[in-house]
């Protein structure tokens, strides 16, 4: 669980970055989650969208991956949302 300075550290990290997660109109598969799995163990925080066509809400899809990923929602914006996952052996962000 993230705390109110965490989270905002986290924000301020995820405007620089570029969605590389993108739900289309087949919502999550067990390919998404592998693919989000493996990007928040390479990158700790990722950016995704929810694209027009799904069906799906982004706050839905960001909280259904963040169960299933063991990670945390820092933001839903619209379409796009963060998720957080401290990778244990090489952590990328110092939180505060």
């Amino acid at each position: 669980m993230l705390t109110g300075k965490q989270r905002s550290y986290l924000r301020a990290q995820g405007n620089k970055l570029d969605p590389i997660i993108h739900i289309g109109k087949e919502g999550i598969s067990q390919a998404v989650i592998g693919q989000v799995e493996e990007a928040l163990t390479d990158h700790e925080l990722i950016k995704g969208r929810v694209l027009k066509n799904s069906l799906e809400e982004a706050r839905d899809v960001a909280n259904e991956l963040a169960d299933k990923c063991e990670a945390d929602v820092v933001q839903v914006i619209g379409n796009v949302f963060l998720i957080f996952s401290r990778n244990p052996e090489e952590p990328i962000y110092r939180l505060p």
